[in-house]
């Protein structure tokens, strides 16, 4: 186990360059503030240091509102930094006090997007999970197929795709006229739900004639997970608690 220090006062921390990169991107991105006691607590039970993203967003950064919101990455927000955020120590239900045996297992969920789909970053073993890729790379829980997919990338590499643009080609079938004005009207523990669902044939052949509703994330997760199971007999695991 390493101490805070060691984690915190490293050579070349992340965080200048990201902060860069967030501002510099052509995709808006709204950085919450943080909670600095959160943030070394969080830093402390992940054992990362300062140097990696992942390390920078939850000691600098209260998360990240990207695209209008569309996604939701998270970090260690102070109180009332926006409406209904939640931090990544939340959405992992870390204990509350640092434990050196914790591990997230199934894997670590860093982000969010308002139709239910998840990132992650995988554990030590995703196929024991039900998970594709590799250990530490990232994978998506698309709420249009009800599947994980691997992304064949790390945790950087994915921060860095988020705010190149690349997000309008992710979710070219996926958004409608008129959605940013949705998306930004949401509290950041809600998402929208679609009738016919996202996933359905109906759906697909025009996704705009869906109605859509705002509920909290924590029920848009369930019936995700609920589906999975009635349809494919498969438990998708973990995807956050909101």
């Amino acid at each position: 186990m390493r101490e805070l220090s060691q984690l915190i006062d490293v050579e070349e921390p992340a965080w200048p360059e990201l902060r860069q990169s967030l501002s510099a991107g052509p995709v808006a991105v709204e950085v919450l503030p943080a909670d600095s006691d959160l943030g070394r607590a969080s830093l402390l039970q992940l054992q990362v240091t300062a140097r990696s993203y992942l390390g920078a967003v939850v000691l600098h950064c209260g998360g990240l509102l990207v695209d209008d919101g569309w996604l939701r990455v998270f970090g260690s927000p102070v109180e009332g930094a926006a409406p209904g955020v939640p931090g990544l120590a939340r959405v992992n239900q870390f204990p509350g006090v640092f434990d050196s045996d914790w591990r997230a297992d199934t894997g670590l969920v860093v982000g969010q997007d308002v139709l239910g789909g998840v990132f992650a970053l995988n554990g030590g073993a995703p196929a024991s999970a039900g998970r594709p890729g590799a250990p530490g790379e990232m994978v998506y829980f698309a709420a249009d197929s009800l599947r994980w997919e691997a992304l064949d990338v790390g945790h950087s590499a994915w921060m860095a795709w988020l705010v190149s643009g690349a997000l309008d080609e992710f979710y070219a079938d996926l958004r409608w006229p008129g959605w940013q004005e949705e998306v930004r009207a949401l509290n950041s523990d809600q998402g929208l739900s679609l009738f016919p669902p996202l996933w359905s044939a109906e759906a697909r052949q025009d996704l705009s004639a869906a109605s859509r509703r705002a509920v909290p994330m924590r029920e848009l997760l369930s019936v995700a997970r609920d589906s999975c199971r009635q349809f494919d007999g498969v438990d998708p695991g973990f995807l956050g608690a909101v």
